[in-house]
């Protein structure tokens, strides 16, 4: 490798250092302020805020790292063109292609990293980080009162009017038992808690319908304590539990949330796919930031910066409004994990073939 090569790599990988270590304390701070009255409010222990930020760092950066990669390429890259070592570099005879090898190298190292980080550090982070919002901060927002309806294995169908994941209760239960595709019986209740000590279900107000042809038995009872084929919180699993499971887990999570036809199994696949997007967007964002930055301007290192702080943002709202439609719609969670990283794809392969001339 020579000089240059190695100028270049350690360039890149300190500039992107330097401004994570920039901008994940002013994140800290700016989240501090927000929450600084509920710490207060629930008496918080300090080793419980010290662990939440050491979560919130890992989580913070691996949301934002895209444009800190960006905004640091284009950062050290400009000011090797204002140095006219750009210029030095190509004049000596060495092609523009020959030149972005080097932040090809970095891009890679880069994003190895987010891969292993997002595949095994960042999804324990994330366990913890939601665990601690959700028992400090955000505790209303547990409470999920939805329509649920739901396949818990291949013969039984239950449904749930709401679910309250801090009493371990649902209202309005109902399960269907089929066989051959015929219904043999239903249950019914108001309500179904789970008794953690008896590791059994109860139910209020139980009647069960057993068909059998023409006939039917209708049995009831005012409580029914049983045990059935699922586990409480399969009613209705938290929005982020994919977020805290590696890969492995993490398929075969979203493999019975397909069984069961989970609501939210979208948003399982969206994260799934954003693992290995989100790395690949180093090669994009680099190719984009060297071209941008790689020769002088009128305006100087700032209409570099300003170009690149745009473009950067436009790529972040992009990933968010895909990522919405995924969840609300039922817009590919494939389509909205790649297709910003397809567009700025394109428009990294027409700056670049702009910049090579």
């Amino acid at each position: 490798m020579k000089i240059i090569d190695r100028y270049i790599i350690v360039k890149y990988l300190s500039t992107f250092l330097v401004m994570l270590i920039m901008f994940i304390p002013i994140g800290i701070m700016v989240d501090m302020a927000e929450k600084i009255d509920k710490f207060k409010e629930n008496e918080v222990p300090i080793s419980a805020i010290v662990d939440y930020y050491y979560d919130f760092t890992w989580y913070f950066a691996n949301l934002l790292f895209p444009i800190f990669l960006f905004l640091a390429v284009i950062w050290f890259t400009s000011k090797l063109a204002n140095n006219t070592e750009v210029i030095a570099l190509l004049s000596s005879g060495i092609s523009f292609n020959r030149f972005i090898r080097p932040f090809m190298i970095s891009a890679s190292i880069v994003a190895i990293f987010a891969f292993f980080a997002g595949m095994h550090i960042v999804p324990k982070s994330n366990q913890r980080f939601n665990e601690f919002r959700f028992k400090y901060i955000d505790k209303k927002s547990q409470r999920q009162t939805r329509n649920l309806f739901k396949q818990i294995n291949s013969k039984e169908f239950i449904f749930v009017s709401s679910y309250d994941p801090i009493r371990k209760s649902a209202n309005n239960f109902t399960l269907e038992h089929f066989e051959d595709n015929i219904l043999k019986y239903k249950i019914n209740a108001n309500s179904i808690r789970w008794i953690k000590k008896d590791s059994i279900f109860r139910m209020a107000n139980y009647v069960k319908r057993v068909i059998n042809g023409d006939d039917e038995i209708i049995l009831k009872n005012n409580r029914k304590d049983t045990i059935f084929d699922f586990k409480i919180d399969d009613l209705a699993p938290v929005s982020y539990k994919a977020e805290t499971l590696t890969y492995g887990p993490l398929n075969r999570f979203i493999d019975k949330e397909k069984e069961g036809g989970s609501i939210l199994i979208n948003s399982h696949l969206l994260i799934r796919h954003k693992r290995w997007s989100l790395p690949i967007s180093s090669f994009v964002l680099t190719l984009i930031a060297v071209s941008v930055s790689s020769f002088k301007r009128r305006g100087g290192m700032g209409l570099n910066l300003a170009f690149g702080i745009t473009l950067g943002f436009i790529f972040i709202f992009f990933d968010k409004i895909f990522s919405v439609m995924v969840n609300k719609s039922n817009f590919s969670p494939l389509l909205g994990a790649w297709l910003p990283i397809v567009l700025f794809g394109i428009l990294a392969f027409f700056m670049l073939r702009k910049a090579t001339r």
